[in-house]
C-alpha cells in the first residue's frame, strides 16, 4: 500500500499560486491615483465655474432675500411718507440736509460725504464698494432701497380690510376671502409684469427680480388707505382713490426713472417719457379694479 499523502483518496493537493509582482502593484496604484487626482481637479474646476456662474446669475436677477427685510421702525415711517407723498420727497430730502448740518464743519463733512447723492437727486440709492464692486446699501441705511416688508404687510392688510368690507355687505365667506386673495395676487403680478416689460423694452432687463416685485407691491399701501376710508366714510373713498392712484403713479414713475438712468446707456427722451407716463396712467384702472371689493373679477 502506498503511504504517500498526496495519493490518499479524499485529500486534495493545494493549488499552485502565481508569484506576485510588487512593481506592478506600485505602478497601478500610482496610475490610478493620478487618474483620480486629475479627474477630481477637472471636476472641481467644472463644478466651481458652474457654481460661480449660477451664483452670479442668482445674485444678478434675484439678489439676497434677506436684504429686503433689513428694516427698522424709522425706515418704515420714512418709507411710507415717500410712497404715500412722493411729491414731498425732494422737500424732505433738502430739510434732512439742513437739519443734519447744525454746524459749519458738520455741513461741510456731510456735503462732501454725500455730494454724489445730492447732485443726482433725492431718489438716488446709496452705493458702497463690496468685494471689488459697487453694491447698494440695505433699506435700513437707504430710504430709496426697495424692501419686501412694507409690500407684504400692505398686501395682508388689504386682504383683511377687504374681508371686513365683505362682512359688512353680508357676503363674507372663506371662499370669498380666497377669491380676494387670488385677485390681489393677480393685481400684484400685473404690476410686476408691467414694470418688467417697460424695463425690457427700454433695454434695462438686468434689474433684480425682487426689486421689481417690491416696487409692484408698494401701491398696496395707498390702496389700503383708500379701502379703510371707504369703511369709515363711504363717500370718502371717491376722494381718496384718485389721489391714491396719482401718488402711486408718481412714485413708480420716479422710481423707474432712477432705475433707467442708472442702467440704460442709450437714452431716448421721447420714448422713455412715453413709457414712464404709461406706468403712471396704468395705476388708475388697476387700483380701481383692486379697490372694488366684490367677489367678481370685473366691476
Amino acid at each position: 500500500m502506498d503511504n504517500t499523502v498526496g495519493s490518499q483518496r479524499g485529500v486534495l493537493n493545494p493549488p499552485a499560486t502565481a508569484q506576485s509582482n510588487p512593481f506592478g502593484n506600485v505602478f497601478d496604484g500610482a496610475k490610478s491615483g493620478l487618474i483620480r487626482g486629475g479627474l477630481g481637479a477637472y471636476g472641481e474646476k467644472i463644478l466651481g465655474s458652474s457654481s460661480e456662474y449660477v451664483q452670479s446669475n442668482i445674485s444678478r436677477y434675484f439678489s439676497d432675500p434677506q436684504y429686503y427685510f433689513q428694516v427698522n421702525d424709522q425706515y418704515v415711517r420714512n418709507k411710507l411718507k415717500v410712497v404715500l407723498f412722493p411729491f414731498l420727497h425732494r422737500v424732505s430730502f433738502i430739510l434732512s440736509i439742513i437739519l443734519s448740518s447744525r454746524t459749519y464743519v458738520c455741513y461741510l463733512f456731510y456735503l462732501v460725504d454725500s455730494a454724489n447723492v445730492f447732485l443726482q437727486g433725492p431718489w438716488t440709492r446709496i452705493s458702497e464698494p463690496v468685494g471689488g464692486r459697487l453694491s447698494y446699501k440695505p433699506p435700513v441705511f437707504d430710504i430709496n432701497a426697495p424692501d419686501l416688508y412694507i409690500p407684504l404687510m400692505a398686501f395682508g392688510t388689504y386682504i383683511v380690510l377687504a374681508g371686513f368690507s365683505l362682512g359688512l355687505q353680508g357676503k363674507f365667506s372663506p371662499e370669498a376671502l380666497n377669491w380676494l386673495f387670488m385677485k390681489g395676487l393677480v393685481g400684484w403680478f400685473l404690476q410686476v409684469a408691467l414694470l418688467k416689460v417697460i424695463l425690457l423694452s427700454l433695454g434695462s432687463g438686468e434689474a433684480p427680480l425682487l426689486d421689481i416685485v417690491a416696487y409692484g407691491g408698494y401701491p398696496f399701501t395707498g390702496l389700503t388707505i383708500s379701502v379703510l376710508g371707504k369703511l369709515l366714510v363711504r363717500y370718502l373713498y371717491y376722494a381718496l382713490m384718485p389721489l391714491t392712484c396719482l401718488c402711486m403713479g408718481i412714485f413708480l414713475v420716479k422710481t423707474m426713472k432712477r432705475v433707467l438712468f442708472t442702467e440704460v446707456r442709450n437714452y431716448d427722451s421721447s420714448r422713455h417719457h412715453f413709457l414712464l407716463l404709461l406706468v403712471g396712467l396704468a395705476q388708475f384702472p388697476l387700483l380701481l379694479w383692486l379697490g372694488n371689493i366684490t367677489i367678481n373679477w370685473l366691476f
